[in-house]
């Protein structure tokens, strides 16, 4: 019996052959050749995502920064496949450029990726890199770029969005801010860590230093520590640097000032009610203390008991101080909040 059904499934097999359409045997060949392409293709882009990582943190493992041309940018970024985020600063640092905000962010930049680099978490998920104008000229072209120095995020999948550029001139370029939009865009968190500077130990000793020794010499007259005007310009000093924001540069760290590459042209007034240049704390500064000698002026024209035609002028004085300097602090608040409704003088 096994042997008579055997002859019979094989007539049923030749019979269902038979019945197959003629032109499927075509298409069958050419799926499965275009399986097996789409597997060699995938296998291929594996190998050449080894390759890229690999590179990349040989890079690493030489320098925390490493520098990119036109041809790495475009290989290493802009070309898939990526599974990894790259932190990107475009910037200038060739001594004829001139761009001194490019060497603060350069070190603050150094700091953020040698603590990445050198940190326990440190993977091949994250990496640090620097095109400079002169060696990626094509890349700040390609970009539409026309600004130094700029940080931007370029995710594993995709173009950078918005927020994948750093707002260098709302938050300052300091490492711990980075840290933060880094983890906000990522999701990888870097612990900053500063080399420890002993500049500023070694200025507290001198001072000390300073002071002991004037005392000493001074120690069988001692009268001008009671001298309340000395004190008081210490105190004005102190409140003059705390006003003008000097507390806020120390922790956003902004640049000096801001130079359109258009048109050459500096600002030393941030435009936002949210920011600030260096030299415009230098400059509201100096208008506390010119208002400041103007109302201490007209005091003294009130409060003396000299010389009636002089005091007229002091109170003069004092008082063309107080309306010119503090008409021209106003302009400054109405271009930076905009549409602050009063002024005095008018300096726009």
């Amino acid at each position: 019996m096994g042997a008579g059904g055997a002859p019979s499934r094989r007539r049923q097999a030749g019979r269902r052959l038979r019945y197959l359409p003629t032109g499927s045997f075509p298409f069958l060949l050419l799926l499965l050749l275009l399986c097996i392409q789409l597997g060699g293709g995938q296998k291929k882009k594996e190998n050449l995502l080894a390759e890229k990582v690999e590179q990349l943190m040989e890079w690493s493992s030489r320098r925390s920064i490493f520098r990119m041309n036109g041809d790495k940018f475009r290989k290493f970024i802009k070309t898939p496949p990526r599974n990894y985020s790259m932190i990107v600063m475009f910037t200038a640092l060739q001594p004829q450029r001139q761009c001194s905000v490019c060497r603060q962010a350069n070190e603050e930049y150094q700091i953020l990726a040698n603590s990445w680099r050198y940190s326990s978490a440190f993977c091949n998920k994250l990496f640090f890199s620097m095109v400079d104008y002169d060696e990626g000229t094509d890349v700040f072209q390609q970009l539409n770029m026309n600004s130094a120095p700029t940080f931007m995020h370029f995710p594993p999948k995709g173009r950078p969005k918005r927020a994948d550029t750093f707002d260098l001139q709302r938050i300052g370029f300091a490492a711990e801010q980075l840290a933060k939009w880094i983890a906000d865009r990522t999701d990888v968190h870097v612990r900053v860590f500063r080399p420890p500077n002993y500049s500023g130990t070694i200025a507290l000793a001198l001072l000390v230093s300073l002071v002991g020794g004037l005392l000493y010499l001074r120690r069988n007259n001692l009268e001008f520590i009671y001298n309340k005007t000395g004190w008081a310009m210490v105190s004005l000093c102190i409140v003059f640097a705390m006003t003008s924001g000097q507390m806020w540069n120390h922790i956003r760290g902004p640049p000096y000032a801001h130079k359109n590459p258009h048109n050459g042209q500096v600002s030393y007034i941030h435009g936002s009610s949210q920011a600030q240049f260096v030299a415009e704390s230098h400059i509201i500064l100096v208008l506390n203390a010119a208002i400041t000698m103007g109302m201490v002026l007209l005091n003294e024209a009130a409060t003396s008991k000299g010389d009636v035609g002089k005091r007229r002028i002091i109170c003069l004085v004092g008082l063309g101080l107080v309306v010119f300097f503090f008409s021209f602090l106003l302009s400054i608040f109405r271009s930076k909040y905009h549409g602050y409704p009063y002024s005095d003088l008018d300096f726009e």
